[in-house]
């Protein structure tokens, strides 16, 4: 969250739409796990998979228009700034896109090893 809001408030730099639809699904999610650990609900996981999960599905169909492997006709980003802009790319692989990419992974991951563990607890 703090990364997308730093690329867009400090470097002014404009998110595209899907870049939108990324922070809808994971702005929420820094609430839950903050209301999760004050309350210590061990099943924040299912609230932060309601929205991860969809969040990495769009962060993939991003990352894939990114590199050229779907085409851009199928992007829906027709009004302002192309979901295949390349504002930067740092060591030739990491972008905005990426990062997000790798930002929903890791959420989906400690939430996915957070039900594992919260299953053999229970067993």
């Amino acid at each position: 969250m703090a990364g997308s809001l730093f690329f867009s408030e400090v470097m002014n730099l404009p998110p595209c739409v899907l870049c939108w639809y990324q922070r809808i699904a994971m702005y929420p999610i820094v609430i839950l796990v903050a209301i999760g650990i004050i309350r210590n609900d061990r099943k924040t996981y299912i609230s932060v998979l309601a929205l991860a999960l969809p969040g990495l599905l769009i962060s993939i169909y991003h990352n894939l228009l990114y590199w050229k492997i779907l085409p851009e006709s199928i992007a829906p980003c027709m009004l302002g700034v192309s979901c295949t802009t390349k504002f930067f790319e740092w060591f030739g692989f990491i972008t905005i896109p990426f990062m997000a990419l790798v930002a929903f992974i890791i959420i989906n991951l400690l939430a996915f090893i957070s039900l594992k563990k919260n299953t053999y607890e229970k067993s």
